[in-house]
């Protein structure tokens, strides 16, 4: 089978990894647009080697892969499939920078499924290993064998980022850069899906899509990004972690209201509409209450009312939060610092603010 090279940020062999950035620290920001105060509990950040993934021994050749993580949801909940089937889904926030860079050597004398981990309870990246070898063997008509896996990242774990999925990505994507091969999409999707039984989006690129997370399949592409937003990012709960399949489905009684939010979010997507984008992402959040129980959402909205931010976003399987702002705000740094002392007055952990 003709093997074809990986696209550039996806997964290449011995390509240099892609930096990240925790969350706490700088980011992009659009023109104008200032960060607000640190605060990221240190307990949040994953316990990975800072060393540069790079080679890590063993008899084949190298590949290495990342991922980017994700702040959230702007949606989420259920909504009907094509073929008129309640099914649950959800719309990520991206993060720009940030995210999972793994490297994977394959050890080709090493039997299939003979895996080596670091850090080693990253018991969901081994199963994604296991399974792209599997995969990309078949592709290529090589032997399943084992290998080393090292990941490397500062995403916040445990508060809706998606820190595992960016892992088992990653993953994915270096196992198949070591065999000289490009996993489609659909394919990382299904291995992550079973790598975690539920996962995001962070492999279909930069298109915003409403995702099965549960199917590993796309509902409905919305043919372009989110429209450009200023996100202040802060922690509810106090950034505990959450169990993510433990959380309840949204009753299937509500398709009609989550139908009228997907409808909205399309139409704001086509008009790059911010306004119409927040509101949705607002009420989102408020449906996702009965679900997740967030104690800070009146705080959050009054604190983006007063701040003049367009309104709010949240992990609605996490404790991760944040202000939206339309980047043409006036005096929006002085809106950011604003929106930060008022969050922090109330308890609320702020990180910085990002652009999208």
């Amino acid at each position: 089978m003709t093997r074809t090279p990986p696209t550039v940020g996806q997964g290449s062999r011995a390509a240099a990894p892609q930096p990240d950035v925790l969350l706490d620290q700088p980011v992009d920001h659009p023109p104008g647009v200032v960060a607000g105060p640190r605060d990221v509990d240190a307990r949040t950040r994953v316990d990975r080697s800072d060393a540069p993934p790079g080679p890590v021994g063993g008899d084949g050749p190298a590949g290495v892969g990342h991922a980017p993580c994700h702040h959230g949801e702007i949606l989420q909940g259920i909504f009907l499939d094509s073929a008129g089937r309640p099914c649950r889904g959800l719309v990520t926030l991206p993060v720009p920078g940030t995210g999972t860079t793994a490297t994977f050597v394959r050890h080709l004398e090493s039997p299939a499924g003979h895996l080596t981990v670091r850090p080693a309870d990253r018991d969901k990246a081994r199963r994604a290993a296991a399974l792209a070898v599997a995969e990309c063997a078949r592709r290529t008509g090589e032997q399943p064998c084992g290998g080393r896996l090292a990941l490397h990242g500062r995403v916040p774990v445990g508060i809706g980022m998606g820190s595992s999925t960016s892992d088992v990505i990653a993953t994915a994507r270096a196992v198949a850069a070591s065999f000289g091969v490009r996993l489609p999409p659909e394919t990382v999707a299904r291995i992550a899906v079973r790598a975690e039984q539920a996962s995001d989006p962070l492999m279909l690129g930069t298109s915003a899509a409403l995702f099965a997370s549960r199917e590993a399949r796309v509902l409905e592409d919305f043919g372009g990004p989110l429209p450009s937003v200023v996100v202040l990012s802060c922690t509810t709960g106090a950034g505990r972690p959450v169990d993510t399949l433990a959380l309840p489905a949204p009753p299937v009684r509500a398709v009609p209201a989550y139908e009228e939010l997907r409808a909205a979010l399309r139409q704001a997507i086509v008009t790059a509409d911010v306004g119409l984008l927040a509101r949705v992402s607002s009420e989102s959040a408020r449906r996702n209450q009965p679900l997740l129980p967030k104690p800070e959402l009146d705080v959050l909205e009054r604190v983006a009312g007063r701040a003049g931010a367009a309104g709010v976003q949240v992990a609605h399987s996490g404790n991760v939060a944040g202000l939206l702002f339309d980047p043409a705000t006036p005096d929006l740094p002085d809106r950011l610092r604003r929106a930060a002392g008022g969050l922090a007055a109330h308890g609320l952990r702020v990180g910085r603010s990002f652009g999208i």
